[in-house]
């Protein structure tokens, strides 16, 4: 069993999700099924299929949440120091080379989301900044070449 690192909020939004594929989702399916079985012949019903088709990709996806919420560990702010970058720390940094300043936070990769700032510790970025202190300069390599960033702060 391979555990998944995630913070309190990240597994309310598993749970909220699972519970709306649960809940929602699965019977409207099953309905679409029920309605497309009415229409005759299965053998040559489109519907059907399609029905059946989402109905199995629906049980995957569900089947895949109740697997990531089992192996789900949370992880606990107050064990997180701010002395150097880690999982959950927010970083302001200065990039080297243009002078721009931008905040992220290290998360889990399913909570990651890039328009609230939120960067999977398994990007490259946040490989580089793991580790690094205020005042260090953190050198992260990405496909276009070697960018350098200033550590400047590191939050909660």
């Amino acid at each position: 069993m391979a555990v998944t690192y995630m913070t309190e909020e990240g597994l309310q939004k598993l749970k909220a999700e699972l519970h709306e594929l649960e809940t929602v989702e699965r019977p409207r399916v099953i309905a679409a099924i029920a309605e497309a079985r009415e229409k005759g012949d299965l053998s040559e019903n489109a519907e059907y299929d399609a029905a059946k088709e989402a109905q199995g990709a629906l049980e995957t996806k569900i089947a895949q949440l109740k697997l990531r919420l089992m192996e789900a560990r949370v992880l606990d702010a107050t064990d997180i120091k701010t002395d150097e970058v880690q999982i959950l720390t927010k970083v302001h940094v200065r990039q080297k080379n243009n002078g721009m300043e931008k905040t992220f936070q290290l998360v889990t990769e399913g909570e990651a989301n890039l328009a609230e700032g939120k960067i999977s510790v398994t990007t490259p970025i946040a490989k580089g900044l793991m580790g690094k202190k205020v005042g260090e300069i953190a050198q992260v390599k990405v496909p276009a070449g070697i960018i350098e960033f200033e550590i400047l702060e590191i939050s909660l």
